[in-house]
């Protein structure tokens, strides 16, 4: 098993798309990169922190790579807003890729100059690729948010879910 951490703006929004892919043995909610032990949601909120909305996941190797995933990133995010993602605004927010050793690092900085050069935004990629820090899973209410809250999940991805088809079909 292997694990990956991406930040793309509100979790709820990265769980569904990695939890569909085979190989993926999980996908929690959670927050990292900031100096509080154990941090709640109502505090990552607050913007006190120094955490990010991220999701970590659990993946067998043999059936999905790491690369593969990292392209799974850049198509839920605006890799060119570095101030939070749609209506999510603020570092809590900010897209990033954490990598756990040198090779995670290696293919996210291949695969984010390989977007930059293919001319699909015409904006800079501002997603930062940082090393991994501890990952406190959010609370229960959290995770898989999409099963069990659709309708306010649809209402609070529909801005990104606009964009991404804009940007990315």
């Amino acid at each position: 098993m292997e694990r990956a951490i991406f930040a793309g703006g509100c979790f709820w929004c990265m769980v569904q798309p990695f939890e569909e892919q085979d190989g993926i043995l999980s996908v929690r909610s959670g927050y990292t990169g900031g100096y509080v032990v154990n941090p709640t949601y109502e505090q990552v909120c607050s913007k006190m922190t120094g955490h990010t909305e991220a999701v970590e996941i659990i993946f067998d190797e043999s059936k999905i790579s790491y690369a593969d995933l990292v392209e799974i990133y850049w198509r839920q995010t605006d890799p060119t807003d570095a101030f939070g993602q749609f209506e999510d605004r603020g570092d809590n927010y900010r897209p990033v890729i954490f990598y756990f050793d040198e090779q995670q690092r290696k293919i996210a900085e291949q695969s984010k100059a390989n977007l930059q050069a293919s001319g699909r935004f015409n904006r800079p990629i501002v997603t930062t690729i940082e090393a991994a820090q501890p990952f406190y899973e959010a609370e229960n209410d959290h995770q898989a948010f999409y099963r069990k809250n659709p309708k306010h999940y649809a209402r609070s991805s529909a801005i990104r879910h606009h964009f991404l088809k804009e940007n990315w079909s």
